[in-house]
């Protein structure tokens, strides 16, 4: 739909019984349009986006879209564009689904940096890690709460006036991504291509390291100008997320240090392992670095080219005709996708453990192919691997390469996933608090220790928030990736009772709360406390 043809369908409409009455249009995406629009009870401006009718004609979608809606607005922080309303409505007879949120006075990203390349080539570093920095504030949050975003961007981060960071658009991806509704295929990717981490353009179970790649993406354009991967093709695009090694960001901002290289570089490793592992690490890094130089104007480098993924595409669709040739450079056999249901699949051998820092590691791009070797946790090769796999069989993984990777890789605005499961485990005994450490008493290979650094504060649970709808309930602390011996005294001095279950994993290491039920920001009554349930890491790779 044309923004004009947005514009005279909606603007001069109100939707929830007049409510929220519809002004100009602001933006519009491949799945919604959002306006600005008067809130006629509280009397104030708001943003509304309501979602293209064809994804509301089915109920179970409505249903999902209605829930995750719900979670984000429990997402409370500066750097968070606030969601007050969501509800469907009726546009021409058809159900419109619509989301209510706070309207942001300021700009795109996206448009501060085509300021900044018109003035200066690229922005300045030390306001790009800054930016940086709160974007990855406001992921730590939603992460904490088990949300991952999908889809950063600087079109999906807001400056005020002010110079105030706010992240946006965490409404729908995990409700299309759901498989309630009948556009979504196996497979299919939610993102924009640009930004997408590897497993996405596989089509792989994402998680809260998917969204920190993006965030490196993001990082790389704002202090070169350009982005790391790019070409006139969707699909070539997702190739060179999966197999090309980008360029090092000086060699495009000579002004660059080495430190802005090694953050860049580690967020944008293939392997999620390699990655940051949270939101908070790599914050941190951002502040480190920003504050470990002096700032200087960009120098950019005339003409230094991005990776493409054309030499992928080529090696995977060559002329008509003709058989395809072993690829050069960087180009990789085409990716063989894992055949277990695993977002990262099982290791076939003993795993290292991916910790950081690592010193001397370097992974060059991933081997792909017939050739067999050692597999990380998630599946992805490793560097004990040879960097040029065999061409044979080429032609069987091209076609597996097609089917995982054409994925109508969609530019959405709006995302948003959910990593919150239950847990369940071993009963405590009589009712009372548990002294908890983790049960697990052998070490594999690949082993990860404990990270006591990742605490939470006993007024979390003495003192905890009251309920946002009744007064007299409170809400359930987040205690994900905390260690446990913390949250063991947090349950002690609030006289609460917990059970637990193991849960192999290795990159946040031995002790470290992976998940719990009830989820965080649930209402609970604190005279009728339920036992509190938690998936607690081994420190072992999963087996």
């Amino acid at each position: 739909m044309s923004q004009d043809g947005a514009q005279g369908r909606y603007a001069g409409r109100a939707l929830a019984g007049g409510r929220y009455q519809l002004r100009d249009l602001l933006g519009e995406g491949g799945m919604a349009s959002v306006h600005l629009a008067y809130d006629s009870v509280l009397d104030r401006q708001v943003a509304v986006k309501t979602l293209h009718t064809e994804l509301g004609r089915e109920q179970a979608f409505r249903e999902r879209f209605r829930r995750e809606a719900q979670a984000v607005a429990k997402l409370t922080h500066t750097n968070i564009v606030s969601v007050f309303d969501t509800g469907e409505d009726d546009v021409d007879g058809l159900t419109t689904p619509y989301i209510v949120m706070e309207y942001v006075e300021g700009r795109p990203l996206g448009s501060v940096l085509d300021e900044d390349v018109r003035r200066q080539g690229a922005m300045p570093a030390d306001k790009a890690l800054k930016i940086t920095a709160d974007v990855l504030a406001a992921l730590e949050i939603s992460h904490e709460m088990g949300l991952v975003h999908r889809d950063i961007k600087p079109g999906n981060v807001m400056m005020t006036k002010r110079g105030v960071v706010k992240v946006m658009d965490f409404g729908i991806a995990r409700a299309m991504q759901s498989g309630v509704t009948s556009m979504t295929q196996t497979g299919m990717v939610v993102g924009t291509p640009q930004y997408l981490s590897p497993e996405q353009a596989l089509g792989r179970g994402v998680d809260a390291r998917s969204d920190l790649y993006s965030v490196g993406i993001m990082l790389f354009q704002l202090v070169t100008g350009r982005l790391p991967f790019d070409a006139d093709s969707p699909l070539a695009i997702a190739y060179a997320h999966v197999q090309e090694e980008p360029v090092a960001p000086s060699a495009i901002n000579r002004a660059l240090p080495p430190a802005v290289d090694a953050l860049v570089a580690r967020a944008l490793k293939k392997n999620p392992n390699e990655r940051f592992p949270t939101a908070v690490a790599m914050r941190d890094e951002c502040l480190r670095v920003a504050a470990s130089f002096q700032s200087a104007p960009p120098s950019i480098v005339p003409g230094t080219p991005s990776q493409s993924g054309s030499g992928v595409g080529s090696a995977v669709f060559p002329p008509v005709g003709q058989s395809p040739q072993t690829p050069v450079g960087n180009v990789q056999t085409p990716y063989q996708p894992a055949p277990t249901p695993n977002p990262y699949g099982t290791p076939p051998t003993p795993a290292p453990s991916y910790g950081y820092p690592q010193q001397g590691y370097q992974t060059p791009a991933p081997a792909y192919g017939h050739q067999q070797g050692p597999q990380t946790p998630s599946g992805y090769p490793t560097n004990q691997q040879a960097s040029g796999a065999s061409g044979g069989g080429r032609r069987n993984n091209a076609g597996a390469l097609v089917g995982s990777a054409i994925v109508a890789v969609a530019a959405v605005g709006a995302l948003i996933g959910t990593l919150a499961s239950s847990g369940g485990g071993g009963d405590d005994k009589d009712g009372e608090p548990v002294t908890i450490a983790s049960t697990s008493t052998t070490k594999d290979t690949g082993y990860r220790g404990p990270d006591t650094s990742k605490t939470i504060d006993t007024s979390e649970c003495t003192e905890p928030q009251e309920s946002y709808n009744d007064p007299d309930k409170i809400r359930v602390p987040s205690f994900k990736f905390k260690n446990i011996d913390s949250v063991k005294a947090c349950f002690q001095a609030a006289g609460w009772s917990i059970k637990t279950k193991d849960q192999d994993e290795n990159t946040y290491g031995d002790g470290t709360v992976m998940d719990q039920f009830p989820s965080a920001g649930t209402d609970v009554d604190p005279e009728n406390m339920p036992e509190i349930e938690l998936s607690v890491s081994t420190g072992n790779p999963p087996s």
